[in-house]
């Protein structure tokens, strides 16, 4: 039988369908009582139980991880960087109060690798799992002429749930208020375009270098390029109902241009970069790519991954919980960051 004629400009129709049904099982994992019908349908179906919230608001966000997708290719690493797209749309509606409910993907390439297909959906399925997020749909595109042989395109919508009187706003922040910084897991999604033009351009480095500082006896700078992107909403869920105030999620614009988005117009936020060690591989980006100390600070999340802010007399309590530790203090000002 001769090849089919879609199939032969570059879209496998069989393939993609061969393909798709081997993943049933990994998503069901991620599915509770509130999924109805099944993975293939023309739109996921999901029945929310509310019970319990006043008024509840549904949120939303969408987002991809970036260049860190050329770090995958050229290492032919595939299986976290499923795991870094729901965990950073989980970050973005944490930051308002907010609970996952579901999480779809978008998923594009030349030609299909079920391989490498494989490898996604596991990390997508793996992280719905441990962030209490049902994986119910998607969609896989193959695109033969719009991508580069090898290479792929990611995405992902998330939609969660707040009661509307615990959401956070940012309007309890107070003066004297009390900025606790939880620890980055590396460069997590953001600024992989300098720190590919640095290591890789400048450096003349690949994913399987060693470099003094950053990467141990057993990982390459492609393992710490490729560290999982943390997610905290569940340690942020679990701490003491209005302990916290308002939180910020440090991903591209870093500290100077996040922290801000939780702050009310007559506050500011000033940052002691002494409270706490910068990672060796930001370091080793600044210091080799003459990046001005500003610049890390508005590309980079510096080794801070998530902002809550908090009342002093709460502090010592979320320091416990939390494993963080404090960086700053909320002041009066014009809704900025101010970075010492």
């Amino acid at each position: 039988m001769s090849k089919k004629a879609y199939a032969a400009a570059g879209v496998d129709v069989d393939l993609g369908n061969q393909v798709k049904s081997g993943i049933q099982k990994l998503v069901r994992d991620t599915h509770g009582p509130e999924v109805l019908g099944k993975i293939g349908g023309f739109g996921g179906l999901f029945k929310p139980d509310f019970r319990g919230m006043k008024e509840p608001v549904l949120v939303s966000s969408v987002d991809g991880v970036g260049t860190k997708l050329k770090i995958a290719f050229a290492a032919d690493k595939h299986d976290t960087i499923g795991q870094d797209l729901v965990n950073h749309c989980i970050n973005d509606i944490a930051v308002v109060g907010a609970r996952p409910l579901f999480f779809l993907d978008y998923l594009a390439s030349a030609t299909l690798e079920p391989k490498v297909f494989t490898q996604i959906l596991k990390g997508f399925a793996k992280a719905c799992k441990a962030g209490g997020c049902a994986l119910i749909g998607g969609e896989t595109a193959q695109m033969p002429g719009m991508y580069q042989p090898g290479e792929y395109d990611l995405a992902g919508t998330i939609v969660g749930v707040v009661d509307r009187a615990k959401m956070l706003d940012g309007s309890a922040v107070r003066k004297g208020d009390v900025l606790i910084g939880l620890a980055s897991n590396g460069l997590h999604t953001n600024g992989y375009s300098l720190a590919r033009s640095v290591l890789f351009d400048k450096m003349k480095l690949t994913p399987r270098s060693k470099l003094a500082g950053v990467t141990t006896a057993k990982s390459t700078l492609g393992d710490e390029l490729l560290r999982v992107h943390r997610n905290y909403q569940p340690l942020m869920a679990s701490l003491p109902p209005r302990v916290l105030k308002a939180a910020a999620h440090i991903t591209g614009g870093g500290l100077i241009d996040n922290l801000p988005r939780a702050l009310p117009a007559d506050r500011d936020a000033e940052i002691d970069t002494a409270a706490w060690k910068v990672p060796a591989i930001f370091e080793t980006i600044g210091k080799a790519g003459k990046v001005d100390r500003l610049e890390m600070f508005q590309v980079f999340n510096m080794g801070i991954g998530m902002v809550l802010i908090v009342s002093g007399k709460s502090a010592p309590a979320v320091l416990r919980q939390t494993k963080g530790r404090v960086i700053g203090r909320i002041v009066p000002g014009s809704g900025v960051v101010r970075i010492n």
